[in-house]
């Protein structure tokens, strides 16, 4: 099995918002995704995973001045644990330093152990904290990763591919 990247598609929409509602309390609705369409392109990018023809996988990305957030990304739970989610922030990444991002920046659970691993692995590092971010109470960890047209980002986005 290979692993397919490819921009989202409005024909997307329903499956990602279907692995969505298996990973979030309160997830991302169809109709927020679909928004997502009528947003200026240059300041968004959306991508998909597939495995064999089925989507699996999603992650998108604002872009706001020079910084680039990772706004959402999700694994189906069935194919988690395979280095889709890795491949998908790679992706997203090499974007954000194409389209000339200086920082990148994410919220994460502070319970997320292996979202927040994944992430240092980027070099993404923390730099507070939102209390009671997320519906069920729990605090979000503020990541960053600065200077990511350096040598150093290039390095760490290289190794974590």
């Amino acid at each position: 099995m290979k692993l397919h990247l490819r921009e989202m598609m409005p024909s997307d929409v329903g499956p990602v918002a279907a692995i969505e509602a298996c990973l979030n309390d309160e997830p991302w609705s169809e109709q927020l995704f679909r928004g997502e369409f009528d947003v200026d392109p240059t300041t968004r990018h959306w991508i998909v995973a597939e495995l064999d023809g089925r989507l699996v996988g999603f992650g998108g990305m604002m872009f706001v001045g020079d910084d680039a957030h990772l706004m959402n990304l999700g694994v189906d739970p069935t194919h988690q644990r395979r280095g889709i989610a890795r491949s998908l922030v790679s992706a997203l990444f090499l974007q954000a330093v194409g389209r000339r991002a200086t920082g990148i920046t994410l919220e994460v659970r502070v319970g997320n152990t292996a979202a927040r691993s994944l992430y240092a692995a980027f070099g993404l590092a923390p730099v507070g904290t939102r209390p009671g971010y997320y519906a069920d109470g729990e605090d979000a960890l503020i990541l960053w990763v600065h200077d990511v047209q350096g040598h150093e980002f290039a390095t760490r986005l290289g190794e974590a591919a």
